[in-house]
């Protein structure tokens, strides 16, 4: 009996200690970005997330991965479809993301460090064009949804388009390095 029942709490231990992967809904979920001129300009848009999970140990998060799809990338603060229009292509063509050659971009988180109350210091490793760079950024996250902002550094990852980092004498034409990325997911209620 003694047997039996060292057994079970051993196969009940494992079950609760082992890392269970809930899956991102890709429509519920929202990625807006915004890129500013030094200037003070602003554009912002939207981009989707392909997929995504993230994982959780004794309901504490402790990984995730997420695929991002370039070619969704829309323009929202232009409302003249011409204008509009121009900035997308722009911004998927090599100037920029380059979406023909490299369609997608990824996120691999490594480490969820609590910073309190639902918050925590997330550190992974975010790949654009090829380019693999580790990211540090705060998130809000449960088991149903996932908040943060995240500051990407383009030049890290050879974004150069008016950027001050590869280029001289641009005078109100450069374009800030650093752009926003506001999350808002939507985690299932189910682990994979």
């Amino acid at each position: 009996m003694k047997k039996i029942a060292l057994s079970l709490v051993f196969v009940l231990a494992f079950a609760v200690s082992k890392a269970q992967t809930f899956s991102v809904n890709s429509n519920d979920s929202k990625v807006e970005w915004v890129g500013k001129k030094i200037t003070g300009s602003s554009h912002s848009g939207l981009i989707q997330i392909k997929s995504g999970s993230v994982e959780f140990k004794k309901n504490k998060p402790v990984g995730g991965e997420f695929v991002i799809d370039m070619a969704s990338i829309t323009v929202t603060d232009i409302k003249d479809k011409t204008k509009n229009g121009y900035l997308v292509g722009h911004l998927k063509n090599s100037d920029f993301f380059d979406v023909e050659k490299f369609p997608t971009a990824t996120l691999k988180i490594k480490k969820f460090a609590s910073a309190g109350d639902g918050t925590y210091k997330v550190t992974g490793d975010l790949t654009i064009k090829s380019i693999t760079k580790p990211i540090t950024f705060e998130a809000k996250v449960d088991k149903k949804s996932a908040t943060a902002s995240i500051d990407v550094d383009r030049a890290e990852y050879n974004v150069r388009y008016g950027s001050g980092s590869f280029f001289d004498n641009l005078g109100d034409k450069a374009i800030n390095d650093v752009f926003e990325l506001k999350v808002n997911l939507a985690i299932s209620g189910s682990s994979l």
